[in-house]
């Protein structure tokens, strides 16, 4: 997917799905001068375009503008609640509104959007109920992943998680909470593909964009990071002895205890978040406007 089409002379309908030169560059460039944000955003962008590039017949225009507001959102460049103008989206992509809209339709799909009648579309905000679900959910879907790939596992796939939960502890270590993140990320997308099960998957990565800005949030607080860390251990180790129902009941318990840390955070206990105007974000230390609606 992406920015791929013939060299040349080529086609600038967007009903095409060919993405211009000039046009490419506009796509990854403006959130962010520093590297680093730049390499977070790419990031993103790559999990988006996983979600988004399920439909072959996607134009890919579209399915790139959906990946980089997509990930705007992810990071945090774009808040809950912010508009998001159809004109001025089409002016910085250099197409025109059609495909901007279509764009935001994929991203209302996947829970990033919210598009209200007769009103501009808006980064969507969740309720701390829809987000309670959203964990429950993903935490009954992992525990069945963990039984699936502690039977069906080889003992090097299950080694590849022991190296990234080292890595992740090496992050945890020296408090590199973005390389935590990332990591944990990592870990997941393995875990679930060794379970062989594409149906658990596929419920898996329906749920990704959902949760992915809270799961970030989740891991703002050190002593989260550390039983976070801990679980994940447990869980490998668990694994290891092909002790499915340990593993699947650490799977849950990593994403329920994840829940409890934002609802504290969310009720102003453990550590800033954005639930009121004007908190702390969990990443550099930034305000940032409420990511809730009322239930």
């Amino acid at each position: 997917m992406g920015a791929t089409g013939r060299s040349g002379a080529e086609d600038d309908r967007p009903s095409r799905g060919v993405l211009p030169r000039g046009r490419r560059a506009a796509l990854g460039s403006r959130a962010s001068s520093a590297p680093a944000a730049d390499a977070t955003l790419e990031r993103f962008q790559a999990i988006v375009r996983r979600t988004v590039s399920k439909d072959a017949e996607r134009p890919s225009l579209v399915a790139e503008i959906a990946c980089v507001v997509g990930a705007e959102i992810l990071e945090g460049v774009r808040l809950p609640g912010a508009d998001l103008n159809s004109v001025e989206l089409a002016r910085r992509f250099r197409t025109s509104r059609t495909p901007v809209r279509e764009a935001l339709v994929i991203l209302e799909k996947e829970g990033l959007v919210e598009i209200p009648p007769r009103r501009r579309p808006r980064v969507a905000m969740l309720s701390l109920t829809e987000i309670r679900e959203i964990y429950q959910v993903r935490a009954a879907i992992l525990g069945l992943v963990a039984a699936a790939t502690g039977q069906r596992a080889t003992p090097e796939e299950i080694a590849e998680l022991r190296h990234i939960v080292e890595r992740m502890r090496a992050a945890a270590e020296t408090g590199d909470r973005d390389g935590y993140y990332w990591g944990n990320v990592r870990f997941h997308e393995r875990f679930a593909e060794l379970s062989g099960n594409r149906t658990l998957q596929r419920v898996l990565d329906s749920l990704v964009l959902r949760s992915l800005r809270f799961r970030r949030l989740s891991l703002a607080n050190p002593e989260r990071v550390r039983r976070s860390l801990a679980d994940h251990l447990r869980l490998v180790s668990a694994l290891e002895d092909r002790d499915l129902e340990l593993a699947s009941a650490l799977a849950k318990a990593n994403v329920l205890g994840a829940l409890r840390a934002l609802e504290r955070m969310l009720a102003g206990g453990d550590a800033g978040l954005p639930g009121s105007t004007g908190t702390t974000a969990a990443c550099g230390g930034e305000t940032a406007s409420p990511p809730l609606r009322s239930a």
